[in-house]
């Protein structure tokens, strides 16, 4: 909400520049309110060639122009590209008009599928990414406290020779490289080959710290760690629960979908500790306290096994151990204990159950409101737990709608760096590694060297803990070195927690890197002064401009598993480069330059120089990641589906013919970006999976059923399906495992190979066949799955607690409730790092007392993310000019604050830094929030502890809003699996300022 809205700036940092006032005052007088077809009229690219824009596409318009412009002897050269929009997970498709290499103007896509011709604010926006003024222009480095101007030469020299300096005396792991999810598949997928090269695990991305616990309780259940359906498939829901989901301001184009399956009478349902945007849609809300997902979602199936409303036969045949949860919800959390640690009474419990029921198939969405939390693996799993016993998985309009954070933060969690992994989720063990070395065409004993010793297949740190990484005492770390180094490859640092710290352990360092767009907030927190006693004398910074992925090609993911593939709008700009190309670069520089590209067709990028091919990039990720079918996608079938997207449904995204014209491929029966998995080679032709575990289709329609990845036996108990479950037309009628090339034999399907698939395929399972033959007989002759036919788990017994268990968060203003729901015991070495929780909680049991209100943090639809870039884009920044607290007006009253005063916010960690005063910000005074709970953005950063950090960015790479960062102020607190971070229940005080 716009607290203030200024013509001019009387605060530095807290609104935009004149510029952005006038352009804003200039837009009022130029355009009145217009209708649609009013504006395409007047501003239509064919008016110039006497054609009616309204009656022809964008394609045709630029066309028309360009027709004009020769006819009158104009040198215009006018493109159309086809683009992705750069923020959420959606993947709304954007067609750019390039005018002599300038991007001039853009239009949502009409016949996208996904989007349909709709756009948010920030989409709306996106051409400032062919602009960008506030951009990072220069490599950079920081010299007596500013940042001095370098050209590239010295930059790479000078990091490289930095990084083998850390190396050579402190071994490989002292480097951490934090990843991106804003890097396409191929960037992602070329990073984590990078890192293996480098010879460390410890690299990552923002999946960590917004979905990792989404990945690990999902695919823990059932297979795979991803959404199971799509944004559309929603239009077949006949109910729908938001929890931890804000979709009308985070995800807004995915409520077009939803808003239709209202008018069919779908029941909305949504539960949060705030009143959202989201919540005004729906047919019923419900206001928890922040981070008792569990004792409500059990409370709501104590009343579905209370009733008989569960799926019997679907239970049955398709999960095992319900009958353990059955019992949890119907003995431990009864009605009393359920109001009792959410705040939810019986009625509403039973209601909502009701709903439910009444409504099936029915859809759950969440998002980080659920996975950032210590205890996220075990909330994801509830929400996972709910739909099985109502039976909703694996059936159009059901499953789990679980909407990612960034354009690609899917795909870089598929294919990218992770630290527990190689591309598409193969594991560090010895066989993963020749499978990819392989691949790669280099010998695993040469990676392995790289390697210090028995690190290899070792998980790493995760970005959540480099922090830990530099300050924890060696000694209780489990690798040679503390952390000696970092690189931040578009990554945000105010989106982390413990922002205090953060800064504490960025002076530490002796080399710290930002590969970015925008520089970031973690060039003004490098500069800025800090402690003298924390401060390394020697430490290098540089900062180095990347292009933005309007300045390259390459595919993305959506968060329904789509791909996608991005043409290059425009060139890269100023002195940028592709970040395929600075991984290349410095893989020369390191000394394994040629064999991180041995695969790929080199072309030239920017100046001239040398970069891998994309596409070529992409056939090798379609050669080697068989786990979650990212090997039909070729480039040739993305590029034939953004040509033709009219000619997919928009409920069920499958196409209903079409031919393409450029290269004769048939699309009918395709779905709309491939949706992994996509089996088997492209020539295989599998159209995708739009719904996981459906087995009322074929699975060469798209079909499947469970992963049989836990085993074929457990307490006596078979894993697999029963009789009779399996996927529409298969040959095998009950459960059976994964397939390898011994079950192929078995089953007297040896011979179904050819004779070179054979020679593949032999010693080998359907994982690490290169050849890709067991997947193909087992899919396409016999109709099976190569990952078998199992049960989902109801309880996940290599999980801390095989039951969920609510667990009260280390900062709980509510004592009476930590006695009753402790946390788990501290932790010594995990992912490396010792990880506190008892102690941390027993220490603040009485911390309500200081701190009586809860913290919790979210989207705004203006900015994306740590928010640079968005506050960097003055047609955003005007919207929202400050960065606010929503605080309930008994509370506000009680402290004397009234609406849009400056206020003080205090939490914990700053007792340890009495020089900081808090985060300075204004009141926004609200019903959305109880009491007990205060809410902030996310996005915000550029001002620390009521101070404007402006002179501390590059000159002109200034973002045009700055404001106080949440995470600056956020507590200590990891999930006991992935190390997610807890941003969604600590505590605070709010103060007049």
């Amino acid at each position: 909400m716009l607290l203030t809205r200024r013509a001019t700036p009387s605060t530095p940092g807290s609104s935009p520049s004149p510029l952005v006032s006038s352009l804003a005052r200039g837009i009022g007088r130029a355009i009145p309110t217009l209708d649609r077809r009013t504006f395409l009229r007047r501003s239509g690219l064919g008016v110039g060639a006497g054609l009616a824009a309204s009656q022809l596409t964008l394609v045709k318009r630029v066309e028309a122009a360009d027709a004009a412009s020769t006819a009158t002897g104009g040198a215009k050269k006018v493109e159309v590209k086809r683009t992705v929009c750069g923020h959420c997970s959606v993947g709304c498709a954007v067609d750019a008009v390039v005018e002599n290499g300038v991007w001039v103007r853009q239009e949502p896509v009409f016949d996208s599928p996904i989007n349909m011709g709709a756009h948010c604010a920030k989409g709306a926006a996106l051409r400032e990414h062919g602009h960008g003024e506030y951009r990072l222009k220069y490599p950079m480095k920081l010299v007596d406290g500013k940042y001095k101007r370098i050209s590239w030469d010295e930059a790479l020299n000078e990091i490289s020779a930095k990084m083998l300096e850390l190396k050579k005396q402190s071994g490989p792991d002292s480097l951490f490289v934090v990843g991106s999810s804003k890097h396409n598949n191929e960037q992602a997928y070329l990073l984590r080959k990078w890192i293996s090269f480098w010879g460390s695990n410890n690299t990552d991305h923002q999946a960590r710290i917004c979905h990792s616990t989404t990945v690990a309780g999902v695919a823990n259940t059932w297979g795979y760690g991803a959404m199971t359906n799509s944004y559309n498939d929603m239009q077949n829901s006949r109910s729908a629960i938001y929890i931890g989901s804000n979709a009308a301001e985070a995800h807004p184009v995915s409520m077009l979908h939803m808003l239709h399956a209202k008018e069919t009478g779908c029941k909305m349902i949504v539960v949060d500790p705030r009143f959202t945007r989201t919540a005004a849609k729906a047919d019923q809300y419900v206001r928890i306290r922040s981070g008792s997902d569990i004792p409500f979602l059990f409370g709501v199936m104590h009343h579905i096994f209370k009733n008989g409303w569960e799926d019997k036969k679907y239970l049955e045949d398709r999960v095992w151990g319900m009958d353990k949860v059955r019992e949890e919800c119907l003995t431990k959390w009864t009605p009393d204990k359920v109001q009792e640690a959410c705040g939810v009474d019986e009625a509403t419990c039973f209601q909502v159950a009701k709903t439910l029921a009444d409504n099936r198939p029915g859809t759950i969405v969440w998002c980080m409101g659920q996975t950032q939390h210590t205890i996220g693996n075990a909330i994801v799993r509830a929400s996972c737990l709910l739909q099985l016993a109502l039976g909703n998985v694996g059936k159009s309009g059901g499953g789990t709608n679980i909407f990612r954070g960034h354009d690609n933060v899917q795909g870089a969690t598929d294919v990218g760096p992770n630290p527990d992994s190689l591309p598409g989720y193969y594991g560090l063990a010895e066989g993963a590694w020749k499978h990819f070395a392989k691949t790669w065409g280099v010998d695993f004993e040469w990676i392995k060297k790289q390697y210090a010793p028995g690190m290899m297949t070792k998980s790493g740190m995760t970005v959540s803990r480099w922090i830990d990484g530099v300050l924890e005492k060696n000694e209780l770390i489990d690798q040679d070195s503390n952390l000696r180094g970092l690189v931040f490859w578009g990554h945000a640092p105010n989106s982390q927690t413990r922002g205090l710290e953060m800064k504490k352990a960025m002076d530490k360092l002796d080399l710290l890197v930002v590969i970015d767009p925008f520089p970031s907030a973690t060039a003004a927190m490098a500069a800025m002064p800090g402690s003298k006693d924390d401060l390394n004398a020697n430490r290098a910074v540089y900062l180095l401009p990347a292009c933005t992925q309007f300045e390259t090609s390459g595919s993305c993911t959506a968060s329904n598993r789509s791909l996608q593939w991005r043409e290059k709008v425009i060139e890269p700009l100023w002195e940028s480069r592709t970040d395929h190309m600075i991984m290349y670069q410095l893989a020369e520089k390191l000394g394994f330059g040629a064999e991180l590209v041995k695969n790929f067709k080199m072309v030239p990028g920017k100046g001239g120089l040398m970069e891998p091919e994309t596409e070529s990039i992409l056939r090798e990720i379609n050669r080697s990641v068989w786990t979650i079918g990212y090997t039909g996608q070729s480039p040739e079938r993305l590029k034939a589906h953004m040509r033709n997207m009219q000619v997919f449904d928009v409920k069920t995204l499958k196409a209903k013919g079409g031919i393409d014209k450029e290269t004769g491929l048939n699309l009918d029966g395709e779905y709309f970006g491939l949706p992994w998995p996509c089996w088997g080679t492209p020539e295989m032709k599998h159209p995708g999976s739009p719904n996981l575990y459906d087995t009322s289709k074929h699975v060469m329609d798209g079909g499947g059923n469970f992963r049989a990845n836990f085993g074929v036996e457990r307490d006596g108990t078979s894993l697999l399906a029963a009789d009779g479950s399996h996927s529409l037309g298969a040959d095998l009628t009950t459960g059976y495992p994964e397939f390898d090339h011994l079950l192929l034999k078995k089953l007297g399907w040896w011979d179904d190979l050819t004779e070179s698939e054979k020679t593949a395929a032999e010693g080998k399972n359907w994982k690490t066949d290169s050849s890709g033959g067991i997947i193909r007989v087992a899919m396409k002759v016999h109709g099976c799955h190569p990952f078998g036919n199992a049960k989902a788990r109801a309880v996940v017994w290599n999980f801390p607690d095989p039951i969920p268990q609510h667990r009260e968060p280390l900062y709980s203003t509510r004592p009476d409730l930590v006695a009753q729901y402790p946390t788990h015991d501290d932790k010594k070495a995990f992912w490396r790092l010792p990880t506190l929780y008892k102690s941390v909680q027993e220490k603040n049991k009485d911390i309500g007392k200081t701190f009586p209100l809860i913290m919790t943090s979210g989207r705004l639809v203006e900015y994306e993310g740590g928010g640079e870039e968005t506050r960097s884009n003055p047609w955003l920044a005007e919207l929202q000019q400050e960065m606010f607290i929503e605080i309930n007006p008994r509370a506000a009253n009680d402290r004397g604050i009234r609406n849009g005063e400056d206020v003080w916010v205090k939490t914990p960690p700053m007792a340890a830094v009495p020089e900081f005063k808090g985060l300075r910000v204004k009141a926004l005074v609200t019903e959305r929030v109880d009491e007990g709970t205060v809410w902030m953005p996310f996005h915000f950063s550029g001002r620390w502890g009521g101070a404007d950090l402006a002179a501390y960015y590059p000159e002109g790479a200034m973002p045009v809003v700055r404001g106080e960062a949440i995470n600056t102020a956020t507590t200590y607190g990891y999930d006991s699996v992935t190390m997610m971070q807890e941003t969604k229940t600590t505590v605070c005080q709010v103060e007049k300022a």
